[in-house]
């Protein structure tokens, strides 16, 4: 298994584990957001969805296509710190959620 197949099966595990802190949330969807809540120019949707949205239907799609089309992942990423501001001042503290999107920053960032 060359480096590049190892990092692609690591950032595999990591979508998973972000699925599962997103359960464990209880803020997994079975419906995705409307259309138009597609179409924002903000980043992160953050005018159309709920940070937890983009995560699952923007972030976590997207990665899974392109892992499953062998097409290259993104080499910066930065998700973590927009997690950790989404949930300052909640209820749930989200701490599994932002270390396992802290791990997939370092898998993309290469660090």
């Amino acid at each position: 298994m060359t480096d590049e197949q190892k990092k692609v099966a690591r950032v595999a595990d990591s979508l998973l584990q972000i699925e599962i802190e997103l359960r464990q949330l209880e803020v997994w969807e079975s419906e995705p957001p409307p259309e138009e809540a597609f179409q924002s120019d903000k980043p992160f949707c953050l005018d159309t969805m709920e940070f937890t949205q983009w995560l699952q239907f923007v972030f976590v799609e997207r990665m899974k296509i392109l892992i499953e089309n062998d097409h290259p992942l993104p080499e910066v990423s930065g998700i973590a710190p927009m997690a950790e501001e989404h949930f300052r001042g909640r209820a749930e503290s989200g701490h599994g959620l932002i270390r396992e999107l802290e791990m997939m920053d370092k898998l993309l960032s290469g660090k």
